[in-house]
């Protein structure tokens, strides 16, 4: 026994160093066997194409390439992992989902964007026309009264992770939705084991619009239209594009959202992209030309980064601290904003570092409400006032080129009761921020304190997003915005501006190249993987909660099989022809049927019209499987004990029942484990397939994870070496049992 915990030990460590390996050698050689690297989507005529099965992408690839090798995948993971490893040279896939995923790998990036638009739609059963029209109604309400927007600017836009909490009295029955948790964000991911996403939330708003309780049936895409078709499902979310060979089996509701196509691939096998200058640690803007950037929305360094880098991949993120996390953690390979603020990071973050050449140099203003001319010129007045003073040069001095942040200087309150409400996001040292005493500092909020004075008015600052700065201004909740806020033709269609106070040095800021060895790369690969699969967002409650649902259904199936092959076994030896033919007919079938057609056979054919929880589905199809082929087992070990020993039963005055119970069944147990044991750990590997109808067993679990972190090894090792544990138990078990009949064994503890 010590043995083989020692040699499963040492196996674990290898198989995990193997693949931290992997994950950071990068990928297979298999795509760069062919000659020349890609351009643009017209070099894919020939090449192996990778597309969602069943997707629309499919279709077109198909059409669009017929000389091309098209291959079909069923999850978004297993797309990417066929990129990486270079089963295909490119892949189709929504360009909204690949976004985020662009965010996620630093070895993606497009070779075309945005290929063509297709409508989505939510897939209905076609005698279900009155949900259909609900749904219809809902769409047209929350478009009309700008909750449709507000969605489509979190999920789609900022690429917000956090689900609204929704009011919803659930008093009008349940709302059956059948989904796949693994599409992608920002339709639908799993975060922090529940299911979340644009998708996600407009089947919980129509839930709370109908007062149902809504139930998600999280399945493989492949399974949807089976589901609702056979009234498995009340409804298809699932960015489920419309089309008319679709419209045969199911009914669409109108489009709620036009999906984007485009494809990816490695980005060393794509031409525009030479890494070479990051190799040699020396970056330059020139080298920024067709990489990702992150920006802050809005922003000074969005306009110029949009501007000087049009063929990048331009990222939108929340605040400026998001985007230099992102940088650190290689989600993105610069961030462009103000230079002093990117300054200030890089201080505290020793791994990055800025390009000396600015990026552009763009003027900085203060925002105010639109058609208010007297609190504008009278701001312009105070900036002018400051200026000549020689107030705004001393304050410049003070916040940016004296090094450490400066204390607040204490102003006089003012004898009038006004207040000035004063917008910014302090998130932007030495231009605002928050101090150790939870007080909004820096150099524009001592300017706003300024010309609070130059009015008479007390300053009251409010701490926002800074893309909630302008709506905020419009809707009267603030009098001034002023973040960094650089003037663009397109906001002075929103709101004015002040005359300029700053000219802002917009800079690029990226990661400084550090030589680390082979050794220590592999194991911090290990932990930084182990990390995000396992411990970000309590990954960990997937594999357990798979795990829980794989050794069930593995048990049960072995006990009803079991029971089964026990029971066919009796029959397939009966005297009686009639029970022996049955018996051999279902031996056949079952035997010659594949355990994933007899499972979608049993829940989408069998079960068709009654509500069934796939978890006993799935015992009751592995089992009918599992007792085929043991009840072949059973009557060879039956058979193989001599006839005369059941005759010699007989004649000491045994029953034919007793003969079997103590002289012929024991033997037959002893000769039948090994191959049972065989036969009982295909079955817990077999039951990987679960996920088809909507089971979220093991396997499920690792896709999940695989769709959220985009690590293409790391979830299927882990796996692998959790099914490996399991059989091993299992094994034991059994040997343990073998053990226990092996009658010397038992004769020398008797001895």
């Amino acid at each position: 026994m010590g043995n083989k915990i020692l040699r499963i030990v040492l196996v674990l460590i290898l198989v995990f160093s193997l693949a931290g390996c992997r994950n950071e050698s990068g990928q297979t050689t298999g795509a760069d066997d062919n000659s020349g690297k890609l351009n643009t989507v017209d070099d894919l005529k020939d090449k192996r194409i990778g597309v969602l099965l069943g997707g629309i992408h499919d279709d077109y690839a198909n059409k669009t390439y017929p000389d091309a090798t098209v291959l079909q995948y069923k999850s978004q993971s297993d797309l990417i992992l066929a990129v990486k490893t270079g089963k295909v040279d490119a892949a189709f896939y929504t360009h909204e989902s690949l976004l985020t995923m662009m965010r996620e790998d630093d070895k993606l990036a497009f070779l075309g964007q945005n290929l063509f638009r297709v409508p989505m739609g939510m897939g209905f059963n076609q005698n279900n026309d009155a949900l259909r029209e609900e749904f219809n109604t809902f769409l047209a309400e929350i478009k009309n009264n700008g909750v449709y927007d507000d969605m489509v600017k979190r999920w789609i836009t900022d690429g917000t992770t956090e689900m609204p909490v929704l009011e919803n009295p659930k008093n009008n029955g349940r709302l059956v939705v059948g989904v796949v948790s693994d599409k992608g964000m920002p339709f639908a991911i799993v975060k922090n084991n529940k299911i979340v996403g644009f998708d996600i939330e407009m089947a919980e708003r129509f839930a709370a619009y109908l007062g149902k309780e809504l139930v998600l049936e999280d399945m493989e895409f492949s399974s949807l239209i089976s589901a609702a078709a056979g009234n498995k499902i009340d409804m298809i979310d699932s960015t489920l594009v419309i089309t008319e060979e679709r419209k045969k089996q199911i009914d669409f509701s109108d489009p709620y959202y036009e999906l984007g196509a485009s494809v990816f691939a490695l980005k060393k096998n794509i031409a525009r992209y030479d890494d070479s200058s990051q190799e040699n640690g020396a970056m330059t803007l020139d080298d920024l030309k067709d990489k990702r950037i992150g920006v802050l929305t809005g922003s000074a360094g969005d306009n110029a980064a949009r501007q000087r880098f049009p063929q990048a991949q331009i990222f939108d993120m929340n605040n400026i601290i998001d985007a230099a996390g992102a940088l650190s953690s290689n989600k993105i390979d610069a961030v462009v904003f103000e230079r002093t603020t990117l300054q200030d990071i890089a201080k505290q973050n020793p791994d990055l570092e800025l390009i000396k050449e600015p990026v552009q140099l763009v003027d900085v203003a203060i925002a105010l409400k639109k058609d208010n001319p007297l609190l504008l010129n009278s701001v312009n007045q105070a900036i002018t006032d400051l200026e000549n003073q020689g107030t705004l040069d001393e304050m410049k001095k003070r916040w940016f080129t004296e090094g450490n942040l400066p204390a607040m200087p204490q102003f006089d309150p003012p004898a009038a009761q006004e207040t000035l409400r004063v917008g910014t996001e302090a998130l932007m040292p030495p231009f605002e921020f928050v101090t150790g005493t939870n007080e909004v500092s820096g150099f524009d909020i001592e300017l706003a304190e300024r010309i609070g004075q130059a009015l008479g008015k007390k300053v009251v600052v409010e701490n926002m997003n800074f893309s909630a700065l302008i709506p905020a201004l419009q809707s009267g909740k603030i009098d001034l915005a002023i973040s960094c806020f650089n003037v663009t033709e397109e906001r002075k269609q929103k709101v004015d501006f002040s005359r300029p106070y700053h000219t802002s040095d917009t800079a690029a800021m990226v990661k400084k190249a550090v030589n680390v060895s082979q050794f220590r790369k592999i194991f911090g690969n290990i932990k930084t993987s182990f990390y995000s699969n396992i411990i970000m967002e309590q990954r960990y409650l997937l594999i357990v909660d798979g795990l829980k649902i794989t050794v069930l259904i593995s048990l049960l199936s072995v006990i009803f099989g079991t029971l089964l092959g026990a029971l066919i076994c009796f029959m397939r030896m009966a005297k009686n022809q009639v029970l022996s033919r049955m018996a051999r007919v279902y031996i056949s079938i079952l035997r010659g049927t594949p355990v994933l057609v007899l499972l979608m056979l049993v829940f989408y054919v069998v079960f068709a019209s009654v509500d069934i929880n796939p978890v006993l589905v799935a015992v009751i199809a592995f089992g009918m499987n599992f007792g085929a082929y043991v009840s072949e087992m059973f009557r060879t070990a039956i058979e193989s004990v001599d006839k005369g020993q059941r005759e010699a039963g007989i004649a000491g005055g045994f029953t034919a029942l007793q003969t079997f119970l103590y002289i012929i069944m024991p033997q037959a147990v002893r000769q039948v484990l090994p191959v049972y044991k065989g036969e009982f750990i295909s079955l817990v590997k077999m039951t990987s397939v679960v996920g088809y109808i909507a089971v979220q067993d093991l396997t499920k679990a690792s896709d999940i994870i695989r769709s959220r972190t985009f690590d293409a090894f790391f979830p299927l090792v882990m796996v692998a070496v959790l099914y490996f544990i399991i059989s091993g138990l299992l094994a034991l078990a059994l040997d343990y049992i073998g053990l226990k009949t092996d009658p010397k064994r038992n004769r020398k503890q008797v001895v």
